[in-house]
C-alpha cells in the first residue's frame, strides 16, 4: 500500500453556505475557489489561510452551477431562477443577467477561449451565447426531457450534453446540429465532460455508473459500478489519467483509467456529495456536498501548466488530423501497481484541526450591468480583480474587530483608492444610467420572446413534419387500395 504522504489528504473544510453545494470550481490560479448553493448564493474563498470570504447576492432562487472564465476574470452562474449571470469577481459584485431559458438552468460551462458559454436547461434546450455581447447566439433542442448538462471539448467545436431522456448527445457547435447520440437504457446521466484530449466523454449514471465513451468510433471504453448511490458529478486530472467522482452515497472514488479500476475511496463529507473538481494544475480538488461544506484536498498525482494545457486546445484548434487512440490514455508510471484494492481515506478518523477557524464572510449584493468584459481586465482601467483584492494584505481577517456589517463597510474603505464606482468611470448620470437599465430590460424581454417563438416555431415545424408523413402514408394506402 503507497504511504500515507503518497495517497490524497483532506486539507481543510470551508463553511459559509447554509444550504447544499451544488458547484464547485477553481480560479485559473488556484487561489480562490468558486462554489454555488440551494442557499441562492455564490462563495468564493480564498485559499490562503485566515482570510475572508466573499458571497455573491444576485439570484432570487437556488445557484445550481459555477465556473471561472479561463482568464479568471469573469465567472459565470446558473440558477433555477431561469436566468445565466456573468460576474465581475470584484468587491461591487458587478454582474450581468442572460435570460433566454424558459425553465430551471442546470449548468453552465466557458469554451476554452472565454468568448462562448453554453448552458442547459429544464425547458429541454441548450443554448450558446457571446460573452463579450452577453447575448444568445443560437440554441440547440433535439431532447425531449430536462437537459442535466452541457459541456464544450477542449477545443470548442463540439459540446456535449447529457438528458433525463437517457440520451448523451454529441454536437458540432459550428453548423448547430447533433452528430451522435448514446443511449442508456438502464438510467440518465446527470453530469458530462470531455476527457483533456477531447476524444471521450464521460457520463456519470443517476443509475450508479461511470461510463466513458469513445466519440469517435461510437464505443463504450470503460464502464465503473463503484457506487452505491446515483453518481452526480465527475471531473478528470489534467493529465487525463485520472477520473475523480462524487455520489450520493457520500463517497468520492478515484480511478485509474490507464488501468481501468478504482484507486481511492474518499469520505468526508455527511450525506450526499453533489459536485467536485480538480484544479487546473491538479494539485488539488475540492467537493462540495448535501452538508453545505466545501472540502478542499490535496493531490499525489502529477501536476500540470495550465497555460500550456490552453495552448495545447489552441493548437488542435488548427489542426486537421484526428486524435490517435494514444490520446485517450497518456502512459504513465503509477505508484499502486501490483494493488487490486482500493484505499479508504477517512479523515473523520484524524485528529480534528483546532486551529483552523471558519474564513469570515462578507456579503457582496450584485450591482449595475456591465456592459463587456473588456472592463475587467485589473487596474489599469480602474477595476482591481478579485483576485488582487484577494490576495491583498489589507484583506487579511481581524477577529476582534470583525463583524459582517462592519467588515463589509472597512473592506470597501480599504480597496477605495483603487477601485472607482462604475458611475465615475464611466460618467454616466442617474437619468441616463436608470434609461440604460430599463432598454437592458427590454431587450430580455425581446430576447425571451424571441425564444419562445423560436420553441414554438420548432414544435409547428413538429407538427407540420407529421402532418406529411401521415399525408404520405394515406396516398400510399390509397394508391394500395385502388
Amino acid at each position: 500500500m503507497a504511504s500515507v504522504l503518497e495517497d490524497p489528504i483532506l486539507i481543510r473544510p470551508f463553511k459559509g453556505h447554509k444550504a447544499a453545494v451544488t458547484g464547485v470550481d477553481f480560479s485559473p490560479t488556484t487561489t480562490a475557489l468558486a462554489s454555488s448553493s440551494l442557499d441562492r448564493f455564490l462563495m468564493i474563498w480564498n485559499l490562503k489561510p485566515q482570510s475572508r470570504a466573499f458571497r455573491f447576492v444576485g439570484h432570487v432562487e437556488a445557484v445550481t452551477s459555477v465556473q471561472f472564465s479561463p482568464d479568471g476574470h469573469l465567472m459565470a452562474s446558473a440558477s433555477q431562477d431561469r436566468t445565466v449571470r456573468l460576474w465581475i469577481p470584484c468587491i461591487h459584485g458587478e454582474s450581468s443577467a442572460l435570460k433566454a431559458h424558459t425553465s430551471p438552468v442546470r449548468s453552465v460551462n466557458f469554451s476554452h477561449d472565454g468568448q462562448f458559454l453554453v448552458t442547459a436547461s429544464n425547458d429541454k434546450s441548450i443554448k450558446v451565447w457571446s460573452v463579450h455581447r452577453q447575448r444568445l447566439l443560437f440554441s440547440l433542442s433535439q431532447h425531449t426531457h430536462w437537459v442535466r448538462c452541457a459541456k464544450f471539448s477542449p477545443d470548442g467545436r463540439l459540446i456535449a450534453s447529457c438528458s433525463e431522456d437517457k440520451t448523451v448527445k454529441i454536437w458540432d457547435a459550428a453548423n448547430k446540429i447533433c452528430i451522435d447520440s448514446f443511449t442508456d437504457y438502464e438510467g440518465f446521466a446527470n453530469y458530462v465532460d470531455f476527457n483533456p484530449s477531447g476524444t471521450c466523454v464521460v457520463s456519470a449514471g443517476s443509475n450508479h455508473t461511470v461510463k466513458l465513451w469513445d466519440i469517435r468510433m461510437n464505443k463504450l471504453l470503460q464502464h465503473y459500478r463503484v457506487h452505491r448511490g446515483g453518481v452526480n458529478c465527475v471531473s478528470f486530472h489534467p493529465s487525463g489519467n485520472y477520473l475523480i467522482t462524487a455520489s450520493t452515497d457520500g463517497t468520492l472514488k478515484i480511478m485509474d483509467l490507464l488501468e481501468g479500476r478504482l484507486i481511492y475511496t474518499l469520505h468526508g463529507h455527511k450525506g450526499p456529495v453533489l459536485s467536485v473538481a480538480f484544479s487546473k494544475r491538479g494539485e488539488k480538488f475540492a467537493s462540495g456536498g448535501a452538508d453545505a461544506q466545501v472540502l478542499l484536498w490535496k493531490t499525489n498525482f502529477d501536476t500540470f501548466n495550465y497555460k500550456e494545457v490552453l495552448k495545447q486546445h489552441i493548437r488542435r484548434i488548427h489542426t486537421d488530423d484526428p486524435p490517435h487512440l494514444l490520446d485517450i490514455y497518456p502512459r504513465s508510471p503509477h505508484p499502486h501497481d501490483g494493488h487490486s484494492q482500493s484505499i479508504e481515506i477517512d479523515p473523520s478518523f484524524d485528529v480534528t484541526d483546532t486551529q483552523t477557524l471558519d474564513p469570515p464572510v462578507v456579503d457582496i449584493s450584485s450591482s449595475v450591468y456591465f456592459s463587456s468584459p473588456s472592463r475587467t481586465t485589473g487596474s489599469s482601467n480602474g477595476v482591481s480583480s478579485f483576485k488582487d483584492d484577494m490576495s491583498s494584505e489589507d484583506l487579511r481577517y481581524r477577529p476582534a474587530l470583525f463583524s459582517p456589517t462592519s467588515s463589509r463597510r472597512r473592506l470597501e474603505d480599504e480597496v477605495e483608492p483603487a477601485v472607482c464606482t462604475v458611475d465615475k468611470r464611466i460618467g454616466i448620470s442617474p437619468a441616463l444610467g436608470n434609461a440604460l437599465e430599463h432598454i437592458v430590460e427590454q431587450l430580455d424581454v425581446l430576447t425571451l420572446t424571441i425564444s419562445i417563438l423560436e420553441q414554438r416555431l420548432t414544435l409547428t415545424e413538429d407538427k407540420l413534419k407529421e402532418c406529411l408523413e401521415n399525408q404520405h402514408k394515406m396516398l400510399l394506402q390509397a394508391r394500395q387500395g385502388k
